[in-house]
């Protein structure tokens, strides 16, 4: 499981012209799925994305986690996160979950953040969306479950 995290003031996400979902302060998770991820990788990626301290503390340094903070989040499916582009000029995506897999793992991710009392805004798995957001700091983080990086 692939993750691009930014931090926001405001973030939201359009499927034909209409908005489906929309968060204030917080975290806008552009979340791929890989073939070989599992309840593992879901937790993983739960655990690491909710904890990072990235949020501001009262002297301005990055010490809250979104848990801390109070943040919102909005989760967004990106299978072009798991895209390999190192050979031609065509990406690969041949490591991304078949749309099925990929949704169920996405949808246990949400349900999980959720769970924790994080309020959760999605897009809409396998649309086309337009995702418009305000990144914070600018602060942006990849994290992927097989800490390949």
């Amino acid at each position: 499981m692939r993750a691009c995290i930014q931090r926001v003031t405001r973030a939201q996400v359009s499927v034909d012209e209409r908005v489906i979902g929309n968060i204030g302060e917080g975290l806008v998770v552009l979340l791929g799925v890989a073939r070989q991820d599992s309840q593992a990788d879901v937790d993983y990626m739960v655990n690491k994305i909710t904890q990072l301290r990235i949020f501001p503390d009262d002297d301005g340094k990055m010490n809250r986690s979104l848990l801390d903070a109070g943040g919102q989040m909005l989760v967004v499916s990106q299978f072009t996160l798991l895209g390999d582009a190192r050979k031609g000029r065509r990406p690969s995506f041949i490591a991304a979950a078949d749309p099925a897999e990929g949704n169920a793992w996405y949808e246990q991710f949400v349900q999980q953040v959720r769970a924790l009392g994080v309020d959760v805004a999605t897009g809409k798995f396998q649309a086309h969306m337009l995702v418009e957001l305000v990144n914070d700091g600018p602060v942006t983080l990849l994290v992927d479950s097989d800490k390949t990086f």
